[in-house]
């Protein structure tokens, strides 16, 4: 067996939780500038560009693969279609709709911690694929509900419209991990991300052609968020996260990559200067300590649903 890389299995994820987490400010960035399905668009493009030169960087400098028959090509490729659709679509809708909570006023510490309700949401979706949700699980979602009642309902107990497209954004990237799990165990990772990111792309723009007004001068405007969420947030951590499950505890690595939502809030705070009140602070932890006990193994009990 492999030793254990500390580097990779810690420093990894965590770089790419903090790529994520500051990715929120630069989506707000660019929220009040382009429309959601552009911007989408444009940095799934650059993500495909950037996992294009991974993918070859990797097939020169990786270990050569032993010959594969003509049948195996084709059903590897045939793989690799489905799940880039299944996935890109998936991912297209989680994005689009973030972007538009982003952009409806929902600011980038509060964006982060809502969309983390996915790591909660995945083993309750579960359910519907006869997979069964320890006791610790249950009590997470409930935590993690009391948390985004504090967090993002309003004095007239109805949740604000950003608020409600992050929530629902934060179901779909359930869907897209859901998905993602199927497939990764007979398509290489990057490649299917390299596909999904193109699927996503295309499907933004065929939104951003119904619904946008496309501005050129903006895009170049935004140019400098654009390219950190196309190369950074989408091709440099979606390979850290690649990387560092390699071979490692699931939980632990993922318990790691959480720690984005943490990240999220603490670069609105200090690059875009946005405030939280206490009531709101303590919604984000309740949601934290929510995401950090769902993925916690617990011993299994003799009772579960």
């Amino acid at each position: 067996m492999n030793k254990t890389n500390p580097v990779r299995q810690v420093v990894f994820p965590l770089l790419a939780a903090l790529i994520w987490g500051t990715a929120f400010v630069a989506q707000d960035m660019c929220a009040d500038v382009i429309d959601a399905f552009t911007f989408n668009a444009v940095r799934f493009y650059i993500a495909v560009l950037v996992l294009l030169v991974i993918i070859w960087l990797f097939g020169r400098l990786g270990p050569e693969k032993p010959p594969r028959s003509t049948a195996e090509r084709q059903t590897d490729r045939r793989q690799l279609l489905i799940g880039g659709f299944c996935c890109g679509t998936a991912l297209a809708v989680a994005s689009n709709f973030q972007q538009a909570g982003i952009g409806a006023g929902t600011d980038a510490g509060k964006a982060g911690f809502i969309t983390a309700l996915y790591i909660v949401l995945v083993p309750v979706l579960g359910l519907f694929l006869k997979k069964k949700v320890s006791l610790p699980v249950w009590i997470s979602v409930v935590l993690a509900v009391a948390g985004l009642y504090l967090l993002c309902i309003t004095g007239e107990l109805k949740l604000a419209a950003g608020d409600l497209l992050i929530l629902l954004c934060a179901f779909f990237f359930s869907v897209h991990i859901l998905v993602i799990d199927h497939f990764t165990a007979t398509v290489p990772g990057l490649q299917l991300s390299c596909a999904q990111f193109l699927v996503a792309a295309l499907w933004s723009t065929a939104g951003a052609l119904f619904f946008d007004h496309i501005d050129g001068a903006a895009i170049l405007s935004c140019s400098l968020p654009l390219l950190y969420v196309g190369i950074f947030s989408c091709g440099v951590a979606y390979t850290l996260q690649i990387l560092s499950q390699k071979g490692s505890n699931p939980t632990v690595v993922t318990i790691l990559l959480s720690m984005e939502s943490v990240f999220a809030v603490i670069s609105g705070a200090i690059i875009l200067h946005q405030h939280m009140t206490g009531r709101e602070y303590l919604g984000c932890a309740l949601m934290l300590i929510a995401v950090l006990l769902a993925q916690i193994p617990f011993p299994l009990s003799k009772k579960t649903v």
